[in-house]
């Protein structure tokens, strides 16, 4: 049964809260007692965290899952979007951050992580894989073959009505209007946004030239809406929009699929999870910091580029042992098969590997 994107977590309303309930978590004040519990020991206390909203229903399935065995335990999650749950992450505001994007290599470098021990590495894994599946409202179609250079003169401001030849040449029959196109994107620092233009730039550079950005060009127009509800409702609000959101609030619109060798892939788990596996860990990261670089270029069968790799960061150290147990539990929990299945049921991700279960879980047990 897929339980209620509502329910089940204590949801903080805004990260102002969150810094006011969370400014001490590096000294306790979000995780009950200081002393940690034996391994075998059902965990108490608060563990707050901010970030990706397109990871809410994934941490609100894992949170569901922990709390089985840990009932007297809460996780509180803001998701006020992945660079706000980064920044309260290094103000010290919050134990823990979910990310669309990991931290840059010059980022970590530059430390300043308030949530941890000074000194201390942060941990990053990969724990929600999901395809951004790229919506669209049109009357009468149900779907769209589009290639990468034709989907980033689209979201570029270069092709600008559906009937354009470009759209036409990849979906003969399809009766396609003499209407303008109405692209929509993020407004807030998103991590979708990032792995959305990490896509373009990789697979259609010479049409999009903004780079792999998290906050969009103000120079494209468009229109723009807050976190991916905001983007999902405003494409459903009439006719000709096109807009980009995690797939788990896709399942009532029009989609495109996309040109991947000489085939076109609709958005799927598998599909993501076929593009993760063609991609490796980056260069230059530590020991418990499992950063993906994907390969959006990749021709393998049935992968689908147009992904994001969603993270949960934390700290290998805490000033409070009860933070650090219940940070390693709950990670624990996101990773497990169970965790991930849960995931898969009510938010359309991706299980991680095997392969990749491992590596996280030897990074999770750097928490302490």
């Amino acid at each position: 049964m897929k339980i209620s994107r509502i329910a089940r977590i204590g949801a903080i309303g805004a990260v102002a809260a969150l810094a006011l309930a969370g400014c001490a978590a590096n000294e306790g004040g979000t995780g009950g007692s200081t002393d940690a519990p034996s391994s075998d020991a059902a965990l108490s206390g608060s563990l707050v965290g901010s970030g990706s909203s397109a990871q809410q229903v994934a941490i609100q399935s894992w949170t569901a899952e922990f709390q089985k065995t840990n009932p007297d335990a809460v996780v509180e999650y803001d998701p006020a979007g992945s660079g706000a749950g980064r920044e309260s992450f290094q103000q010290g505001a919050v134990n823990f951050a979910g990310s669309d994007r990991a931290f840059k290599t010059d980022e970590v470098s530059a430390g300043g992580f308030g949530a941890c021990v000074d000194g201390s590495d942060i941990v990053e894994i990969p724990a929600y894989v999901s395809p951004i599946a790229i919506v669209f409202t049109l009357d009468g179609v149900d779907s769209l073959d589009l290639d990468p250079e034709t989907i980033a003169g689209i979201f570029a401001g270069k092709i600008t009505k559906w009937n354009a030849p470009e759209i036409a040449a990849t979906n003969k029959g399809v009766e396609l209007p003499d209407l303008a196109i109405s692209p929509v994107h993020r407004s807030d620092k998103s991590g979708t946004t990032a792995n959305f233009t990490d896509y373009l730039a990789q697979t259609a550079p010479d049409v999009w030239t903004a780079g792999s950005v998290e906050e969009w060009p103000a120079d494209l127009g468009g229109e723009s809406a807050e976190k991916t509800s905001g983007v999902a409702n405003a494409v459903k609000g009439g006719q000709g929009l096109i807009g980009y959101i995690d797939s788990s609030q896709a399942a009532d619109f029009s989609a495109v699929n996309v040109k991947v060798g000489d085939e076109f892939v609709a958005h799927s788990p598998e599909g993501a999870a076929a593009t993760l596996d063609a991609s490796t860990v980056e260069d230059g990261r530590t020991e418990g910091d499992l950063a993906i670089a994907i390969d959006r270029t990749t021709d393998a069968k049935g992968a689908y580029p147009v992904l994001l790799v969603s993270y949960l960061i934390a700290c290998t150290e805490y000033e409070d042992e009860n933070v650090a147990a219940l940070t390693k539990a709950f990670f624990e929990t996101a990773i497990s098969a169970e965790g991930q299945d849960a995931a898969a049921t009510n938010a359309g991700s991706a299980p991680i590997s095997d392969d990749l279960r491992t590596k996280a879980q030897a990074a999770i047990d750097l928490i302490k």
